[in-house]
């Protein structure tokens, strides 16, 4: 065998993936990837283990509402508590629909969502499109002003707002919480969202637009609009949040039980004496929660892109 011959062998040996050469260290070269391995799988288990740490304290007020619903008042009350019921029931679930038109209330709670979701949509779409690529007099300065009313508490608004609701014949009805939201400073946040995400559009964009015919609205309703899909799905996820979760106005608007919303709805269910009935109160909680699960599951993606990207340019 020649010498050249020879000093291959010994290459390949030294490099075959069974051999036991040591490194410099004195680990076997073979054991290495092995090692480095059942480091990525340690690290991997940890965050696993961090994030389910983290991950009680929002999941476990959900687990105890569901099974306290489940549950009786006495059982609620129980010291130490129990973490599943003794003998679970969903007799208080059938006592929700019986105390008062919750199916009614639920339905009023659910198309007023709708309503002033696609309303905010449609009018912070035009807005903050209009507020940025649409070049006028004034218009940094009356951004600004639309913005002032982030800072206006409704709290301050209510009566004033109330007057003229009264004055126009809509107490007890349900335009004020429709309208009100659509038109007023609820939908400044969703006008701001939709101004930034537009904002970062390339203008090269609405050129072609133009080259090919298309009028200003053209480009808003054919470029424009469809590109902001992500921008719109987290204006529908915070809209329909805040309008389903809306308390004030309807307590200060409404008056019968019928026209009640689910915020309202959800402090009828009292005893004789006034003190809440906390099985059936949590398990009308827990029906309400599911549209919100829904929206947010079915649109979260969307939603979280929506926020990167309203951020990008200011």
């Amino acid at each position: 065998m020649s010498p050249d011959q020879l000093t291959h062998r010994r290459t390949t040996a030294e490099g075959a993936p069974g051999s036991s050469v040591a490194d410099g260290r004195g680990t076997p070269a073979a054991r290495r990837p092995r090692r480095r391995f059942g480091s990525e799988h340690l690290g991997r288990a940890a965050l696993v283990f961090l994030m389910i740490i983290v991950a009680v304290p929002f999941v476990f007020p959900i687990w105890w509402m569901i099974t306290s619903s489940m549950k009786t008042t006495s059982e609620i009350l129980r010291l130490p508590p129990s973490l599943w019921p003794e003998s679970p029931s969903f007799d208080s679930y059938r006592q929700v629909f019986e105390l008062q038109p919750f199916a009614q209330q639920y339905l009023n709670s659910l198309y007023i969502a709708v309503l002033v979701t696609v309303g905010t949509m449609a009018v912070a779409a035009l807005a903050g499109y209009a507020f940025a690529r649409i070049r006028f007099r004034g218009s940094n300065a009356l951004f600004v002003l639309v913005l002032v009313g982030l800072l206006v508490p409704s709290e301050v608004t209510i009566v004033p707002l109330f007057r003229m609701v009264n004055s126009a014949g809509l107490i007890d009805t349900h335009w004020p919480l429709i309208v009100i939201p659509i038109l007023g400073a609820p939908s400044v946040l969703a006008t701001f969202i939709m101004r930034q995400f537009f904002v970062t559009l390339p203008g090269e964009l609405e050129e072609a637009g133009r080259m090919d015919g298309l009028s200003r609205f053209g480009i808003f309703a054919r470029i424009a609009l469809p590109l902001s899909r992500s921008a719109l799905a987290a204006v529908a996820i915070f809209t329909f949040l805040k309008s389903w979760n809306l308390y004030l106005e309807p307590l200060v608007y409404l008056s019968s039980k019928s026209n009640f919303t689910l915020p309202q709805a959800l402090t009828q269910y009292v005893d004789a004496y006034g003190g809440p009935i906390w099985n059936v109160q949590l398990a009308a909680t827990t029906l309400t929660v599911i549209p919100v699960l829904i929206v947010f599951i079915a649109a979260q993606r969307q939603f979280i892109q929506g926020l990167a990207n309203s951020g990008l340019k200011g």
